[in-house]
């Protein structure tokens, strides 16, 4: 079912779409979804969502929609289902279950747009799996708190690693390590490995030599430490951003030199509520943070600590249990449109204008950029955060409106103003954290 009328709190960031299915079984806590993904395929996007009952695929079309291309039951079907995982290699989708007897299942995609299938399943090495990802420069697949079918109730292995040679058929390569009690997730990139092993924190080594990796770094103790639960490394590979799947724990925000991690800074939304961060994706100067009962939130980690420069609130409700609500993230798309799943609401598609806030950064005070400007070029305003909403008028040297508007859930502005060379008069009027009305008047140059 394609649906979009749903309205929730939101901060410059844009609904474009959501796909939810009501009919899919599901226990008293309505939890229907998990995670989700998002891959790209003969210059088509698309979207992963898993559920209750298996893996459905969509292709997201130009014009912003949810197209079902095809739906893998999982080998356990069932209400208890809350944890479904998924990555990507070569044209296959690798999806995995942490509950009930699962296996490893791939799915074949290299006939999308027409259609899905399910290439393979491996039910001897696999079992219930917690998380997965893919080293595809060294054609690994690493698995997360481990147990094969034999064994499906009891943890076989923290974190196994299989060799993707065969990418229908996975052969194993290393088990461990032996010091923690499980690997809840990790991030892999070249061989360069960061575990998240929850109580036991973070663990770095070198797996380039897979027989015998290289220990290189581990975070035992460190502040406002929970349980280590997932992260993710940007691009240039200097800033790793991990959550404590904790309640009232802050997102860390860390240098990496390759090897050893260092926190730098702490920050997020509502931890004095007792919010919990869960699932991360981040580029080099965002971090998209699925937030469970806050939603998806968006920092620039140009700010230090990082703010929030958007979010979209896919949980309406508010309650005790604060793990509820948005529980995956899919910010890696070339088209920018980011995924978003609600553990009750479905699968969001979502438009944050990256582009916007590349400019100048601003923390307590309005700037408008470029400026000057060049005659026809666009314009970009961008108000002092939390100012959700706004009133602007653009007048000429003489005081005639050229240009007029208000904005809500929203505090930038972007202009093609369409306007001769000359001085020109922005004025602003919003209102402040404090909700005092505040006013403001920029000059703009056109040249």
């Amino acid at each position: 079912m394609i649906n979009t009328s749903f309205a929730q709190s939101s901060l410059n960031m844009e609904l474009l779409d959501r796909w939810h299915q009501d009919s899919l079984i599901n226990n008293t806590s309505e939890v229907r979804y998990s995670d989700c993904y998002g891959f790209v395929w003969n210059g088509k996007e698309y979207a992963v969502a898993g559920s209750t009952e298996g893996t459905h695929v969509f292709e997201i079309t130009d014009d912003n929609t949810f197209v079902p291309k095809g739906f893998v039951r999982g080998r356990f079907s069932n209400t208890s289902v809350s944890h479904r995982d998924y990555a990507i290699y070569q044209h296959y989708l690798y999806a995995v279950c942490d509950e009930g007897v699962s296996s490893l299942q791939i799915i074949d995609f290299q006939y999308l747009p027409d259609s899905i299938h399910l290439a393979a399943e491996d039910t001897t090495l696999f079992g219930r799996v917690h998380n997965i990802f893919i080293d595809t420069a060294q054609a690994k697949f690493y698995s997360c708190i481990h147990r094969s079918t034999s064994s499906t109730q009891i943890i076989e292995a923290p974190m196994k690693i299989f060799s993707l040679a065969d990418p229908l058929q996975l052969t194993e390569l290393w088990s461990g390590p032996g010091d923690v009690i499980e690997v809840h997730d990790c991030y892999v990139r070249d061989g360069k490995a960061i575990l998240n092993c929850g109580f036991d924190g973070l663990r770095v080594y070198d797996f380039t030599n897979t027989v015998s990796p290289d220990y290189l770094d581990s975070k035992t103790f460190y502040q406002d430490q929970g349980y280590n639960h997932q992260g993710w490394l940007t691009p240039n590979g200097k800033t790793y951003i991990f959550a404590d799947e904790t309640n009232g724990k802050q997102v860390k925000k860390c240098s990496f030199n390759g090897s050893a991690i260092a926190i730098t800074n702490l920050f997020g939304y509502n931890h004095f509520n007792e919010s919990v961060p869960h699932n991360i994706m981040a580029n080099d100067t965002f971090a998209f943070v699925a937030y469970y009962n806050e939603g998806l939130r968006v920092f620039d980690l140009r700010y230090s600590p990082p703010l929030e420069v958007a979010h979209y609130d896919t949980y309406p409700e508010e309650n005790f249990f604060k793990m509820n609500g948005n529980w995956g993230v899919y910010s890696n798309l070339p088209s920018r449109r980011i995924l978003a799943m609600d553990r009750q609401y479905g699968l969001f598609l979502l438009h944050f204008d990256q582009q916007a806030f590349l400019g100048v950064p601003n923390e307590e005070v309005s700037v408008v950029y470029p400026n000057p400007l060049s005659e026809n070029a666009q314009l970009t305003v961008r108000l002092p955060n939390p100012v959700t909403a706004f009133e602007w008028e653009l007048t000429d040297e003489a005081g005639n409106i050229v240009l007029s508007g208000s904005l809500q859930d929203q505090n930038y502005l972007q202009l093609e103003p369409l306007i001769a060379s000359g001085i020109y008069f922005l004025r602003l009027k919003y209102r402040d954290y404090l909700d005092d009305e505040q006013q403001e008047v920029l000059k703009v140059i056109v040249l």
